[in-house]
Protein backbone atom coordinates (compact mmCIF):
# COMPACT_ATOMS: atom_id res chain seq x y z
CA UNK A 1 0.00 0.00 0.00
CA UNK A 2 1.79 3.20 -0.96
CA UNK A 3 -0.43 6.16 -1.38
CA UNK A 4 2.31 8.35 -2.29
CA UNK A 5 1.69 7.46 -5.97
CA UNK A 6 -1.27 9.17 -5.99
CA UNK A 7 -1.17 12.83 -7.12
CA UNK A 8 -3.83 13.94 -5.05
CA UNK A 9 -2.10 12.18 -1.72
CA UNK A 10 0.99 14.00 -2.66
CA UNK A 11 -1.16 17.65 -2.61
CA UNK A 12 -2.60 16.43 0.68
CA UNK A 13 0.27 15.60 2.13
CA UNK A 14 2.28 19.40 0.96
CA UNK A 15 -0.80 20.82 2.68
CA UNK A 16 -0.40 19.34 5.75
CA UNK A 17 3.65 19.67 6.06
CA UNK A 18 3.59 23.28 4.73
CA UNK A 19 0.99 23.83 7.77
CA UNK A 20 2.92 22.03 10.54
CA UNK A 21 6.61 21.07 9.65
CA UNK A 22 7.61 24.61 7.85
CA UNK A 23 10.48 25.31 10.00
CA UNK A 24 13.27 24.09 11.57
CA UNK A 25 12.39 22.84 14.67
CA UNK A 26 13.44 19.25 15.61
CA UNK A 27 10.69 16.67 16.32
CA UNK A 28 10.02 13.86 18.68
CA UNK A 29 9.22 10.53 16.37
CA UNK A 30 6.52 8.71 17.42
CA UNK A 31 6.37 4.92 15.36
CA UNK A 32 3.23 3.28 14.67
CA UNK A 33 3.66 0.22 12.77
CA UNK A 34 2.58 0.55 9.31
CA UNK A 35 0.07 2.24 7.22
CA UNK A 36 -3.67 1.41 7.42
CA UNK A 37 -6.19 0.64 5.07
CA UNK A 38 -8.82 4.14 5.92
CA UNK A 39 -6.00 6.37 7.51
CA UNK A 40 -2.27 6.75 6.57
CA UNK A 41 -2.87 4.48 3.22
CA UNK A 42 -5.46 6.86 1.94
CA UNK A 43 -4.27 9.75 3.17
CA UNK A 44 -0.61 9.43 3.08
CA UNK A 45 -1.04 11.18 7.01
CA UNK A 46 0.18 8.52 9.81
CA UNK A 47 -3.46 8.03 11.55
CA UNK A 48 -4.92 10.75 10.15
CA UNK A 49 -8.14 9.92 8.22
CA UNK A 50 -10.04 11.39 5.70
CA UNK A 51 -12.32 13.64 8.79
CA UNK A 52 -9.32 14.38 10.21
CA UNK A 53 -7.19 15.35 7.69
CA UNK A 54 -9.97 18.06 7.19
CA UNK A 55 -11.72 18.84 10.36
CA UNK A 56 -8.73 19.08 12.82
CA UNK A 57 -5.84 19.49 10.76
CA UNK A 58 -7.35 21.98 7.64
CA UNK A 59 -6.87 20.16 4.78
CA UNK A 60 -9.37 19.65 2.41
CA UNK A 61 -9.81 16.27 0.93
CA UNK A 62 -11.95 14.73 -1.73
CA UNK A 63 -11.79 11.69 0.05
CA UNK A 64 -14.72 9.12 1.78
CA UNK A 65 -15.71 11.11 4.90
CA UNK A 66 -15.09 8.00 6.83
CA UNK A 67 -13.34 7.62 10.31
CA UNK A 68 -10.63 4.88 11.35
CA UNK A 69 -10.08 4.03 14.76
CA UNK A 70 -7.02 4.49 15.94
CA UNK A 71 -7.80 8.14 14.21
CA UNK A 72 -10.07 9.10 16.52
CA UNK A 73 -8.34 7.69 19.60
CA UNK A 74 -5.08 9.48 18.42
CA UNK A 75 -6.98 13.44 17.74
CA UNK A 76 -8.45 13.16 21.34
CA UNK A 77 -4.68 12.11 22.62
CA UNK A 78 -3.65 15.91 20.12
CA UNK A 79 -6.51 17.73 21.52
CA UNK A 80 -5.30 16.56 24.99
CA UNK A 81 -1.77 18.31 24.08
CA UNK A 82 -3.43 21.53 22.93
CA UNK A 83 -4.53 20.77 19.12
CA UNK A 84 -3.33 19.89 15.97
CA UNK A 85 -0.50 23.13 16.33
CA UNK A 86 0.80 22.10 19.66
CA UNK A 87 1.01 18.63 18.46
CA UNK A 88 2.92 18.33 15.60
CA UNK A 89 5.14 21.54 17.02
CA UNK A 90 6.90 18.53 19.33
CA UNK A 91 6.35 15.57 17.54
CA UNK A 92 6.31 13.61 14.01
CA UNK A 93 3.55 10.86 13.54
CA UNK A 94 5.11 8.16 11.46
CA UNK A 95 5.29 4.50 11.33
CA UNK A 96 7.93 1.53 11.70
CA UNK A 97 6.98 1.14 8.03
CA UNK A 98 5.94 3.48 6.07
CA UNK A 99 4.47 1.55 3.93
CA UNK A 100 1.40 -0.81 4.24
CA UNK A 101 0.32 -4.08 3.53
CA UNK A 102 -2.69 -6.06 2.68
CA UNK A 103 -3.75 -9.81 2.37
CA UNK A 104 -7.50 -10.71 1.69
CA UNK A 105 -8.48 -7.20 1.82
CA UNK A 106 -7.49 -6.77 5.59
CA UNK A 107 -4.50 -4.84 6.54
CA UNK A 108 -1.48 -6.95 7.42
CA UNK A 109 1.02 -5.77 9.81
CA UNK A 110 4.67 -6.26 8.94
CA UNK A 111 5.61 -8.26 11.91
CA UNK A 112 2.72 -10.86 11.04
CA UNK A 113 5.07 -12.91 8.36
CA UNK A 114 8.62 -13.75 9.02
CA UNK A 115 9.38 -13.54 5.16
CA UNK A 116 7.99 -10.09 4.97
CA UNK A 117 9.36 -9.06 8.19
CA UNK A 118 13.04 -9.81 6.99
CA UNK A 119 12.27 -8.22 3.22
CA UNK A 120 11.23 -5.09 4.75
CA UNK A 121 13.89 -4.24 7.50
CA UNK A 122 16.24 -3.02 5.22
CA UNK A 123 14.00 -0.51 4.01
CA UNK A 124 12.73 0.12 7.56
CA UNK A 125 16.18 1.12 8.65
CA UNK A 126 16.86 3.28 5.75
CA UNK A 127 14.05 4.92 6.45
CA UNK A 128 14.53 5.19 10.12
CA UNK A 129 17.80 6.64 9.20
CA UNK A 130 15.97 9.31 7.04
CA UNK A 131 13.62 10.71 9.44
CA UNK A 132 16.47 11.27 12.02
CA UNK A 133 18.60 13.00 9.69
CA UNK A 134 15.49 14.89 8.39
CA UNK A 135 14.15 16.19 11.91
CA UNK A 136 14.11 13.71 14.60
CA UNK A 137 15.37 14.10 18.29
CA UNK A 138 17.61 11.36 19.23
CA UNK A 139 16.74 11.24 22.88
CA UNK A 140 13.62 8.94 22.50
CA UNK A 141 11.28 7.69 20.33
CA UNK A 142 8.03 6.58 21.90
CA UNK A 143 6.56 3.70 19.61
CA UNK A 144 2.46 2.59 19.75
CA UNK A 145 2.38 -0.87 19.92
CA UNK A 146 3.75 -2.67 23.20
CA UNK A 147 3.79 -6.24 21.95
CA UNK A 148 5.71 -7.46 18.86
CA UNK A 149 6.10 -3.88 17.40
CA UNK A 150 7.94 -2.60 20.58
CA UNK A 151 10.08 -5.91 20.31
CA UNK A 152 11.20 -5.54 16.76
CA UNK A 153 11.98 -1.44 17.32
CA UNK A 154 13.66 -2.35 20.66
CA UNK A 155 15.98 -4.75 18.96
CA UNK A 156 16.41 -2.32 15.76
CA UNK A 157 17.99 0.27 18.39
CA UNK A 158 19.72 -1.73 19.83
CA UNK A 159 21.73 -3.03 16.75
CA UNK A 160 21.48 0.51 15.24
CA UNK A 161 21.53 3.19 18.07
CA UNK A 162 19.07 5.54 16.58
CA UNK A 163 17.66 6.11 20.02
CA UNK A 164 19.13 6.80 23.75
CA UNK A 165 15.98 5.15 24.81
CA UNK A 166 12.40 4.09 23.78
CA UNK A 167 8.94 4.48 24.95
CA UNK A 168 6.05 2.16 24.11
CA UNK A 169 2.63 2.72 24.56
CA UNK A 170 -0.49 0.37 23.72
CA UNK A 171 -1.60 0.98 20.14
CA UNK A 172 -4.90 2.99 19.47
CA UNK A 173 -6.69 0.45 17.33
CA UNK A 174 -5.89 -2.37 20.27
CA UNK A 175 -6.88 0.25 22.70
CA UNK A 176 -10.21 1.52 20.99
CA UNK A 177 -11.10 -2.04 19.72
CA UNK A 178 -10.43 -4.35 23.42
CA UNK A 179 -10.19 -1.75 25.89
CA UNK A 180 -12.91 0.85 24.96
CA UNK A 181 -14.30 1.06 28.85
CA UNK A 182 -10.94 2.27 29.99
CA UNK A 183 -10.32 4.62 27.54
CA UNK A 184 -9.27 7.35 30.18
CA UNK A 185 -6.98 5.74 31.57
CA UNK A 186 -5.41 5.53 28.60
CA UNK A 187 -5.83 8.78 27.08
CA UNK A 188 -4.11 9.64 30.45
CA UNK A 189 -1.21 7.38 29.76
CA UNK A 190 -0.51 8.95 26.47
CA UNK A 191 -0.80 12.75 27.58
CA UNK A 192 1.56 11.80 30.62
CA UNK A 193 4.14 10.25 28.68
CA UNK A 194 3.94 12.96 25.72
CA UNK A 195 4.39 15.91 28.22
CA UNK A 196 7.31 14.16 29.69
CA UNK A 197 8.72 14.13 26.01
CA UNK A 198 8.05 17.47 25.26
CA UNK A 199 9.77 18.72 28.83
CA UNK A 200 13.06 16.59 28.37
Amino acid sequence: MNPYKDASVMGYMRAFLSRFYDDTRPRTLIFGINPGRFGAGITGVTFTDPVALADFCGVPNALPRRRELSSVFVYQVIDRIGGPEAFYGHFFLTAISPLGFTRAGKNLNYYDEPPLTRAVTPFIVESIRKQIALAGRRHRAIVLGAGANLRFFEKLNDEHGFFESVRGLEHPRFIMQYRLKKIEGFLDKYEETLRDSMSS
